[in-house]
């Protein structure tokens, strides 16, 4: 993916008022440290490496760990530039229960699994469902909703969304 989806992802994720960090593998465990508000719970990441276990995230947490937590830190198997939509596979791990319940939702993507547009996105979709991995939230910033009139985050979900993209080894 070109750095040119990276900025595009960061322009759409900003005007969703998502904040957003490009880090290099190296600055990973740094800076996600320093962008996660304790307590926090997480499912690891959907890819080998990098990994949460030396984060202070507790994986397979507890539902009252759940409840506790302040951040919820999962990966993301996929990106969409144009739109700042991300896709969290729910897994076994919990990947759906850490990205809703806690008030922050921090998502781990890597840059190669940027796509520029919906259409990239129903190929990819495409190929993943043949795989078999059927299972996939698309969330795009904090959760909001209008049904009682004003828009008010954080009433189904997040109320913040924070997505951490980490550059491809060059």
């Amino acid at each position: 993916m070109s750095a040119g989806s990276v900025r595009e992802f960061q322009q759409s994720l900003a005007d969703l008022d998502t904040a957003s960090t490009v880090v290099s593998p190296d600055e990973f465990e740094t800076e996600l440290e320093d962008i996660i508000e304790t307590p926090a719970v997480g499912a690891e990441l959907p890819f080998d490496d990098p990994s949460l276990s030396d984060l202070p995230v507790q994986l397979e947490p507890s539902p009252a760990q759940l409840r506790e937590a302040v951040t919820g830190v999962t990966g993301a198997r996929m990106g969409i530039a144009s739109l700042g939509t991300v896709a969290v596979e729910s897994r076994s791990r919990g990947d759906e229960f850490v990205a809703l319940y806690p008030a922050c939702h921090v998502v781990v993507v890597r840059e190669r699994d940027i796509r520029a547009d919906l259409s990239d996105a129903f190929s990819w979709l495409r190929a993943e469902f043949e795989a078999g991995r059927q299972s996939l939230i698309l969330a795009t910033g904090p959760s909001s909703t209008g049904d009682m009139g004003a828009l008010v985050q954080g009433v189904h979900g997040p109320e913040e969304v924070h997505i951490v993209i980490i550059r491809d080894n060059e």
